[in-house]
C-alpha cells in the first residue's frame, strides 16, 4: 500500500561521480518524509539505502546500477512503491557546475543543452546529473525540475578573486574560478541569519570538510573568496583529491608516465589526497584511529589540518580580521580531532576552543571569552534543495 503526500511534495536529488542522495519533503514548512542514497554506482556491490523519517533505517539492500540511468530506475521503483507520487509539484537537482548562471533555473530543452555543452567543465559530475534529469523528464514530463548551482552562492566573488592568472584569451572562454559547496554555504549563511545579531554580516569563514572539502569567505553574507576553483580539484587536499597542486607537478608526472589527460585525471580526483598520502584510505576516521601506529595516516591528516589552518589565515587576511568560524560537513561536525588542531595556534587571530563543548560537538565550541565565535552547523543540502525547487514551483 502507497502512502499519500499532502498536495506539495518535493524530492531533492543530490547526484555525485557514483551516488545519488535523495530527500524527499511535503507540506509547508518542508518536512522531510524520507531520505537515502544509491551507492557504489557502477561498481561490483551497488547499495539503496533508505529511511523514513521517524522510523528505523531499512536494511541496505544490493541493487544492479552499472550506472545512473540504471540507478535512477532502482530509485523510482522504490519511491514509487511506498509513496504515491502523483502530488510531486518539483524536483530539486544538486548541479555542481553552472558555468553560464549565475541563478538556479527551471530545467528546460535550452538549459539541458547549454550542460551537455559545458561537460568538459565537470566530467566527473555534469553526466550523471543530466541523465537524472532525462530520466525524470521522461517518468514524470508535467512535473517542474529545478537546476540548484553549487557555483551560484559564489557569482558575488570580486574580480581580483576570480580572475585565474593565465593569458586573458582563456579567461574570455570561460576559465576562472568558480566556487562550489554553493548550496552547502547557501544554507549555513542561513542559519546564521536566524541567529540573534545575525553573525551572518560580519566577517566570516564557512569550512565545508568532508570528502569534498573547501572553505568560503563571507563579508556581509556574501561569497568574497573561496578555495575551490574552476573545479572541485582544487583547494584543500580532500580523500581522493589534490586540492591546489603545483601544475609543473602534473606536467612532469605525465611526461615521466606517459600519461593522457583522461589517465592524469584519474591519479587527481581518485588517487590523491588523504589516499594517495596515507596509501591507506581517503576516511579521516580510518586515519585516526591508526595514526599512533602509522606514520602515513599521521603524515595525511597533518597535511589536512596544516592547509586547512593556512586557508583560514588567508580568509582572515582578505577580510581584515574574523568575527565567526564554522565548521560543518561530515569532518566539520563529526571529527573533534580535527577541529582541535586546526584551530590550534590560532589565538593570535582570536581563535579559542573550549575543549570540553568541542568534545561533544556543541554548536558553539569558542571559550565565552573569545574574540571569535567557532560554531558546528550540521549542513543540509537536500533542504536547500527543495526550498529552491519550491520557490520554483510556487511561481509556475
Amino acid at each position: 500500500m502507497t502512502i499519500m503526500l499532502s498536495s506539495s511534495a518535493t524530492l531533492a536529488l543530490n547526484a555525485g561521480s557514483s551516488s545519488i542522495r535523495f530527500a524527499l519533503y511535503q507540506g509547508d514548512p518542508l518536512t522531510r518524509v524520507c531520505s537515502g542514497k544509491i551507492d557504489r554506482i557502477g561498481m561490483e556491490g551497488s547499495v539503496f539505502l533508505f529511511a523514513e523519517d521517524g522510523g528505523a533505517a531499512e536494511a541496505p539492500l544490493l541493487v544492479d546500477a552499472p550506472d545512473h540511468t540504471a540507478a535512477v530506475a532502482v530509485l523510482f521503483q522504490a519511491l514509487e512503491a511506498r509513496f504515491d507520487l502523483s502530488q510531486l509539484v518539483a524536483v530539486g537537482h544538486r548541479v555542481v557546475h553552472g558555468v553560464a548562471h549565475d541563478a538556479h533555473v527551471r530545467v528546460t530543452d535550452e538549459v539541458l543543452a547549454g550542460l551537455r555543452d559545458s561537460v568538459s567543465f565537470a566530467p566527473e559530475h555534469l553526466p550523471q546529473e543530466i541523465a537524472l534529469m532525462e530520466a525524470f523528464r521522461e517518468r514524470y514530463p508535467t512535473v517542474p525540475q529545478v537546476a540548484c548551482f553549487d557555483t551560484v552562492f559564489h557569482h558575488t566573488l570580486p574580480p581580483s578573486a576570480y580572475t585565474l592568472p593565465i593569458p586573458s584569451r582563456f579567461s574570455a572562454k570561460g576559465f576562472r574560478r568558480y566556487g562550489f559547496h554553493g548550496l552547502s554555504y547557501e544554507y549555513l549563511a542561513e542559519q546564521l541569519r536566524a541567529l540573534p545579531g545575525d553573525p551572518s554580516q560580519g566577517r566570516v569563514i564557512l569550512a565545508h570538510l568532508g570528502n569534498g572539502a573547501s572553505m568560503a569567505a563571507l563579508r556581509g553574507g556574501k561569497s568574497v573568496d573561496t578555495s575551490m576553483g574552476f573545479t572541485p580539484l582544487g583547494g584543500l587536499p580532500m580523500g581522493t583529491r589534490t586540492g591546489d597542486l603545483d601544475p609543473g607537478v602534473v606536467l612532469a608526472i605525465m611526461q615521466a608516465e606517459g600519461f593522457s589527460p583522461q589517465e592524469m585525471s584519474r591519479v587527481l580526483n581518485h588517487e590523491s589526497g588523504l589516499l594517495g598520502i596515507s596509501e591507506t584510505s581517503p576516511h579521516m576516521l580510518d586515519l585516526l584511529e591508526r595514526e599512533g601506529e602509522d606514520q602515513r595516516a599521521h603524515l595525511a591528516i597533518d597535511v589536512f589540518c596544516v592547509e586547512a589552518k593556512k586557508q583560514i589565515g588567508a580568509y582572515a587576511a582578505v577580510l581584515g580580521g574574523l568575527d565567526t568560524l564554522v565548521f560543518s560537513g561530515g569532518m566539520g561536525e563529526q571529527s573533534a580531532p580535527i577541529r582541535a588542531r586546526i584551530c590550534e595556534g590560532l589565538g593570535f587571530l582570536g581563535v579559542t576552543i573550549d575543549e570540553h563543548a568541542n568534545d561533544v560537538h556543541a554548536s558553539v565550541i569558542s571559550l565565552p571569552d573569545s574574540t571569535v565565535t567557532v560554531r558546528v552547523i550540521p549542513t543540509n543540502e537536500e533542504l536547500m534543495i527543495a526550498k529552491t525547487a519550491r520557490r520554483f514551483s510556487d511561481i509556475l
